[in-house]
């Protein structure tokens, strides 16, 4: 076992664990235990179980985000104190000066990734229990904490006429199966779609106009393609059964992200105007940058001296007659 395989381990026992528990389940309640419905299910209600578990850490992704967000023209002005200064010791300065600003505001350029590398981990071990079943089942054995039985049983499984421990590349030779190829290209789409999807939502609803600009959005940008083409690219290496358990994640993904950037924006965004203007319909008050600015005018009014109006003169009493 290389050292690669060694931190695997733990990973691969806990997935191949939650994975046995989830079939079991749908197996006592009567469903078919070979069948490729019952193993998808138990996939996806692993997908809703880790990312439960992730919403603490999902939290702190959006905060952080925000937090960069909110940095950019800071940033943009400790550039613009730098431009021109290519020297070792203006780079050094320049450095210590944005990681003293992202330590002040709590946050850094790879807190927004901290979701994606906690799950790679899970994800991995996945990949090879379920890519792994085929082998595992010829020589009878078990793979983590999934029993001989269950491993053959994943190898039996079929969806949508394809085998589960099936993959694109695989299916495309001498054994050519054009199920598993129709299939696999179908949850390809729509894994990466979603993806695109996400970032895309992300950058045109959810970020300040301060943030458009900058490294920030550069990265955002950089994301937006690049996520899709590395998961498009490598999809036609996942087995069937990845396929479905990184679209659910994403399809959940989406969702979590729909209802944040709906209901809880990013202050200054197009997100915000549009909750504001539902607001405004139902007679609420603003949130957000729009609740703060309108305090401020609150507060700069009330500062105000109040204009006096014109003195009165006073009336003369009329004079008694004699």
């Amino acid at each position: 076992m290389d050292f690669f395989q060694i931190i695997l381990w733990p990973f691969k026992w806990v997935m191949s664990w939650i994975l046995s528990a989830f079939h079991t389940v749908l197996d006592w309640v009567g469903m078919d235990p070979d069948g490729g419905l019952t193993w998808t299910l138990s996939i996806i209600l692993l997908v809703i179980l880790v990312r439960t578990l992730l919403i603490p850490l999902f939290v702190k992704q959006i905060k952080s985000q925000r937090a960069m967000q909110a940095l950019q023209p800071e940033i943009k002005k400790l550039q613009d104190k730098y431009k021109g200064k290519k020297d070792q010791l203006s780079r050094q300065a320049m450095a210590m000066e944005q990681q003293a600003l992202f330590k002040e505001h709590g946050t850094s350029p790879f807190a927004a990734c901290l979701p994606m590398l906690v799950q790679m981990p899970f994800f991995l071990a996945l990949f090879q229990i379920l890519s792994g079943a085929g082998a595992a089942a010829e020589r009878g054995e078990g793979e983590g904490a999934l029993s001989p039985d269950q491993i053959h049983s994943f190898g039996n499984a079929i969806f949508l006429g394809a085998p589960m421990q099936s993959t694109f590349l695989g299916s495309t030779g001498e054994n050519f199966n054009i199920a598993v190829i129709l299939v696999s290209i179908v949850m390809i789409v729509l894994m990466t779609a979603s993806q695109f999807f996400m970032q895309k939502m992300l950058m045109s609803k959810n970020m300040s106009e301060a943030a458009m600009t900058g490294p920030f959005a550069q990265s955002q940008k950089f994301m937006l393609y690049i996520l899709p083409l590395v998961f498009g690219i490598g999809g036609i290496n996942f087995p069937i059964g990845v396929l479905i358990y990184w679209t659910a994640t994403n399809f959940w993904a989406v969702g979590q992200q729909t209802w944040i950037v709906r209901n809880n924006p990013t202050p200054g965004s197009l997100a915000e105007r549009e909750l504001n203007e539902r607001r405004a319909v139902k007679g609420l008050p603003p949130v957000g940058k729009a609740a703060q600015e309108a305090s401020a005018k609150a507060e700069v009014e009330a500062a105000k001296p109040k204009q006096q109006g014109q003195r009165q003169q006073p009336k003369r009493k009329p004079k008694k007659r004699r």
